[in-house]
């Protein structure tokens, strides 16, 4: 992580989830920040995506930091979980279970852009990334299914590239952008993973997620990259 001013913080949130946990591993291994953080459900301050109040507070502890807040990666998402599962057909779209995948995949993340980019410093690289996912991409879907994840991830890319625009005129050092992290072995989508699709470990995906964040500059604010760094179709 070169790119990046030596100190600061740096913030994984969806630190408890298996991508995440690989995530924080990776940037603590590289000893550039003065400090790793990892927010979650669990962590103590917490960071629930459907609390505001949670949320807010977080943000208001590291604020308190001598240090700058340089990094923040958003790890978190969810595709299935209890009853809840992606559709392959638009009659079984369920208004509850979208509102649902919605909140956690779309809302959420909106509002860890609202409390944490204004923690980034004004001056040299600092960067917030949050996972999206390739089937989010509208130029992309020629296999269809998927409505509320779709939908979700969709909207997640526009309000990204959305609050890099405002970000850019307070912080124009500052880097704002989705990322798809390809098919990890991880909870989220071990019961959907095709065969013949290049399923990687959470190790090997946050290496290489940690590697294209190093080479994104300010320039590149706003977009909708690929594990290995190619932009992806909105």
């Amino acid at each position: 992580l070169v790119s990046f001013p030596s100190g600061g913080v740096a913030v994984i949130i969806g630190a408890s989830g298996g991508i995440g946990s690989a995530i924080m591993t990776q940037i603590a291994s590289s000893d550039r920040f003065d400090e790793v953080i990892g927010l979650s459900r669990t962590s103590v301050p917490r960071v629930d995506l459907l609390s505001e109040g949670t949320i807010g507070a977080a943000a208001e502890n590291l604020s308190d930091r001598s240090a700058p807040v340089r990094l923040v990666v958003d790890a978190t998402g969810v595709l299935s979980e209890g009853g809840l599962q992606p559709e392959k057909s638009l009659k079984q779209i369920d208004a509850g279970q979208m509102a649902k995948v919605l909140a956690v995949n779309t809302i959420g993340p909106a509002l860890l852009m609202k409390h944490f980019l204004p923690l980034l410093p004004k001056d040299g690289k600092s960067l917030f990334a949050t996972l999206s996912a390739r089937v989010g991409s509208i130029g992309d879907n020629h296999l269809g299914g998927w409505y509320s994840y779709r939908a979700s991830k969709a909207a997640l890319n526009q309000l990204v590239r959305t609050a890099s625009i405002e970000l850019r005129r307070r912080k124009p050092s500052a880097v704002c952008i989705a990322l798809h992290p390809g098919t990890v072995d991880t909870k989220l989508s071990g019961s959907f993973v095709r065969t013949g699709l290049d399923v990687q470990s959470p190790a090997v995906a946050a290496m290489k997620l940690v590697s294209t964040l190093d080479t994104l500059s300010a320039s590149q604010s706003g977009g909708f990259f690929s594990v290995d760094g190619t932009e992806l179709p909105w």
